[in-house]
């Protein structure tokens, strides 16, 4: 049940969120729960969201890597909601279900890059203190730029973002259930 005003007639938003919606609506062919939720309340806010979604999607990062980042992410802030969201998004992006899995616990078998992005996402979410020198390295090694850290580490805020959006408000899913 959402906790934060909601509009449930899109139509009825104001002309800021207005356009904000026409726009999503048009690219995922719905306004997904979560950006209603945002954007009801905080046009502002959910502009800003959109425009560092778009920052992401033409950074130096691929769908899957940023897709691995929002499952282990989500997984470790026990969002429902981005884990349906994702975990629908990360198929569409070319991941198993079993991929998927891996992910959410923090890893991928086979994939060595993609296993330090997402173990690299996950220390950097559940400790605290300046990350350890190893913990940089690993990514590092594992060929990612500097670069792709700092982008990886905008998606990590995001996703956060996203993810306590959705846990104070209790965000209705609208996505399948993610198992």
């Amino acid at each position: 049940m959402n906790r934060l005003t909601t509009l449930t007639n899109l139509a009825d938003a104001p002309e800021a969120s207005a356009a904000l919606f026409a726009g999503i609506k048009k690219a995922m062919g719905k306004v997904p729960n979560a950006y209603a939720a945002v954007g009801s309340s905080a046009p502002n806010v959910l502009a800003h969201v959109l425009q560092t979604n778009a920052v992401l999607k033409q950074g130096e990062l691929s769908a899957l890597e940023l897709e691995a980042i929002n499952l282990a992410v989500s997984e470790a802030s026990q969002c429902d909601y981005c884990l349906a969201a994702h975990t629908m998004t990360g198929k569409m992006a070319g991941y198993t279900a079993e991929q998927i899995q891996q992910l959410r616990k923090g890893g991928l078998e086979g994939n060595p890059k993609i296993d330090a992005l997402a173990k690299f996402a996950l220390t950097l979410v559940t400790t605290s203190n300046t990350l350890s020198a190893e913990a940089v390295a690993s990514v590092k090694n594992a060929g990612y730029t500097d670069r792709q850290i700092l982008e990886a580490i905008l998606a990590i805020s995001a996703i956060l973002f996203t993810n306590m959006v959705n846990r104070v408000n209790d965000t209705v899913l609208d996505f399948p259930k993610a198992a």
